[in-house]
């Protein structure tokens, strides 16, 4: 028997010997009336009488006294002490915490408060009642867990041992409200579209697929729901936002997760430029709410949110870092030659537009320190958005990059028929060719579209990592309670 196995079978023995005293081990429900934390602040300094509370959680310290006994509770708020006593609680009652009730265990507890003479505030317990039994140990004796695979597999564990990592999501929770916040104080409105599409489309990526038994159809699970909101555009809700979850059937890394969690915003009557403004006041605002301050720290680097935030073309971006001029280089080959010369080798790129995107992932995106917005990327690679009038390869398209991180994606929206139709058209030629990140051709958004839609500025951006970077995070999986993982 191992030494996990062998504690074990000690706590379910214990288990059984609360059952013959009569203790159920799971009783049904608790009656507390403070939290730890409004237990502490129901203290009233220098006061003759103090509050009684009852206070309920998992026992995570004890340190036994010979007749007395201190402990300390732990819930969501926080932890508190609590001091035992076999004059006060009676030898059956108080020899049962000692000798039945394990670190882990669940208790509830009532008494007045108190000062101990290390000034900590205390529950002096004159009575306690049992409320669930913990099989197995906490993790390392509450020191810690640290093993990351035990921590991703294992999330509950993770929450128990690591107060910081309790702190990222609460702080997640705290970053999503506040983005509600300011998009609803800008007028828009919260909608929900399908999770399961009959047409995946909205970006490039490869989508999981399923099957629909009873309408016999292959769905997909969305990889983003961006043509769904403008359809809600056409039917003249001007301004909609959505949280969801977008699934991507794609590699797994410290950047990225099958299942994410994104934010897309759309408002009629605006461009690229409203959604420059919206992002650079979105997150000055919610940093500054969360965190109090716009001035960040991410992995030592201080990082300025506050608006205005750079904003350069990806032409002159790529020339600033690598020497090359993109417009003079229109051509493929030009191109290819010229980035030959710099070591790298585009010859295996589809187009020349994505030709330029690896010159720009390779030397300019991993020194986006400070907030920067690159603007203008090729046609080929950007189907959903709408041509530049004085330059029609490139569109009205901007990224938005943070201490190297891509964080989000934004378009003057391609509101004309024709011309989508004939860019989906070219996806399809693409994927005819062995491209497998391409989107196919939605003849119901075509429809939509020829029933007339607005100019429109639309934002997509990922909720994970705007919280790695207000959390000082450099894994996604840091950020998601449970991220995928290999077996």
């Amino acid at each position: 028997m191992t030494e996990t196995d062998e504690r074990r079978a000690q706590r379910l023995s214990k288990m059984e010997r609360l059952r013959e005293l009569g203790i159920d081990p799971f009783p049904p429900r608790a009656c507390l009336t403070h939290t730890a934390a409004q237990a502490l602040a129901a203290h009233v300094p220098d006061a003759e009488q103090q509050p009684t509370v009852t206070v309920a959680g998992r026992l995570v310290s004890v340190r036994v006294m010979g007749k007395s006994t201190f402990a300390h509770l732990r819930d969501s708020s926080g932890a508190i002490q609590i001091y035992l006593q076999r004059d006060v609680l009676g030898e059956s009652s108080y020899d049962v915490f000692r000798q039945q009730v394990d670190l882990g265990d669940f208790c509830q507890c009532t008494g007045e408060l108190f000062v101990t003479r290390t000034g900590e505030i205390t529950v002096r317990v004159t009575a306690w009642t049992f409320l669930g039994k913990a099989l197995r140990p906490l993790p390392e004796k509450w020191h810690g867990l640290r093993d990351t695979e035990t921590r991703y597999r294992q999330r509950y564990l993770d929450l128990l041992a690591n107060d910081e990592v309790r702190d990222v999501f609460v702080k997640r929770t705290r970053i999503i409200s506040a983005v509600r916040r300011f998009l609803d104080g800008r007028g828009c409105l919260e909608v929900e579209t399908p999770t399961l599409q009959p047409i995946y489309g909205g970006a490039n990526a490869r989508p999981f697929t399923t099957y629909h038994n009873e309408l016999e159809r292959t769905l997909y699970l969305r990889i983003a729901d961006e043509l769904y909101l403008k359809r809600l555009i056409i039917g003249g809700l001007d301004r909609v936002y959505e949280i969801a979850h977008n699934f991507r059937n794609e590699g797994v890394s410290t950047r990225h997760n099958p299942e994410f969690t994104a934010c897309e915003v759309y408002e009629a009557y605006a461009d690229y430029h409203d959604m420059m403004a919206l992002v650079e006041q979105m997150y000055s605002q919610v940093a500054t709410e969360v965190l109090g301050t716009a001035v960040i720290t991410y992995q030592g680097q201080t990082i300025d949110l506050t608006p205005p935030w750079r904003r350069i073309t990806m032409r002159d971006a790529i020339f600033e870092a690598a020497g090359i001029d993109i417009e003079t280089h229109r051509e493929f080959d030009g191109l290819v030659a010229a980035a030959r010369e710099r070591g790298v080798d585009l010859a295996t790129q589809p187009t020349w537009g994505k030709a330029v995107e690896k010159l720009f992932d390779q030397f300019v995106e991993p020194n986006l320190v400070q907030p920067t917005f690159i603007v203008d990327y090729p046609i080929d690679i950007s189907p959903l958005a709408k041509k530049k009038p004085d330059a029609p390869h490139l569109v009205e398209r901007f990224e938005f990059f943070i201490a190297g991180l891509e964080c989000g994606n934004a378009f003057t929206e391609l509101n004309d028929p024709l011309d989508q139709r004939a860019r989906f058209e070219q996806q399809a030629q693409a994927a005819a060719k062995g491209e497998d990140e391409t989107q196919p051709l939605d003849e119901d958004f075509i429809l939509a579209l020829e029933h007339g839609m607005p100019p429109t500025g639309g934002l997509g951006f990922g909720i994970d990592r705007m919280v790695m970077l207000l959390t000082d995070q450099v894994s996604i999986r840091e950020v998601i309670l449970f991220p995928q993982l290999r077996d």
